[in-house]
């Protein structure tokens, strides 16, 4: 149960203090510092278990704590999704191949506050069709995120990132979603990364919670394999995913994930 300061909005988003940006900060610099150390390791013929094992020893020796493991009976620091999987892609013997793309998922708790974040990466030479699906999902995350003011609505934000993901003639999946955070790991709301503007609950000051659109190269649809985990395109269509967790402020937003060393994109663009 979330615990901490602050008052609910009649949706039942808790509205966080001044002072608890900087543990969300604190939270989000280190799951992003861990995802920039992972760059250099994703080559083909890395299985997606190696890079998770160097994300688990990192989260320990950094001091913090996995949210993953042991949530809902995972056993993992991070989630691997490879090329067709869509998000929940659980860390195995697969090895990467040349011209794979992956997007890592990890977060951890700092002092009671939890940082999630995800981004993409590319093993060996990126491929054009794919090089265009990561370069319009990470302009759809960014193009949400610019949306996050108070005043304005979750409507705004889904518009935005459908609006520009089909104008591409990409589609955003309907079935995943962003999520509140802070010192809980899910929260209302529910982020929808499509819909119309002006509707859903109103944006306040305070608000914590990510933003991390799916965008397939094919159609929307996805399944969840046998495992209970890993979604997959229906269509077996590349898929990507950028996620940054935000705060609301009085005039705009706070990213409380950004990079340490610029690595967001995998071009580090």
């Amino acid at each position: 149960m979330d615990t901490s300061r602050g008052r609910m909005t009649r949706d039942g988003i808790r509205l966080y203090e001044d002072g608890d940006f900087a543990g969300m900060h604190a939270a989000g610099r280190m799951a992003a510092q861990i995802l920039d150390e992972m760059a250099d390791l994703v080559v083909p013929g890395k299985t997606t278990a190696e890079i998770d094992q160097v994300i688990t020893d990192r989260v320990e020796e950094l001091g913090a704590k996995s949210a993953t493991i042991g949530y809902k009976g995972y056993k993992h620091a991070s989630c691997i999704s490879v090329n067709h999987v869509v998000c929940h892609g659980v860390p195995g013997s697969k090895v990467l191949k040349d011209g794979d793309i992956l997007n890592i998922d990890v977060t951890v708790i700092v002092d009671g506050w939890f940082g999630d974040t995800s981004r993409m990466y590319v093993a060996g030479k990126l491929p054009r069709k794919a090089e265009r699906l990561i370069q319009v999902t990470h302009d759809a995350l960014m193009k949400g995120i610019e949306a996050v003011k108070p005043g304005n609505t979750f409507g705004d934000i889904g518009h935005a990132i459908q609006t520009y993901v089909e104008g591409n003639r990409m589609s955003v999946v309907r079935d995943f979603c962003g999520h509140g955070l802070g010192r809980v790991f899910h929260a209302p709301p529910n982020v929808l990364h499509y819909g119309r503007s002006g509707t859903g609950p109103v944006l306040e000051e305070g608000m914590f919670f990510t933003i991390e659109p799916m965008v397939n190269l094919g159609r929307p649809e996805t399944k969840v394999l046998g495992d209970d985990w890993t979604a997959v395109t229906r269509d077996k269509s590349l898929s990507a995913q950028f996620e940054h967790s935000v705060g609301v402020t009085a005039d705009g937003f706070d990213i409380f994930t950004l990079s340490p060393a610029d690595k967001f994109h995998p071009t580090y663009k």
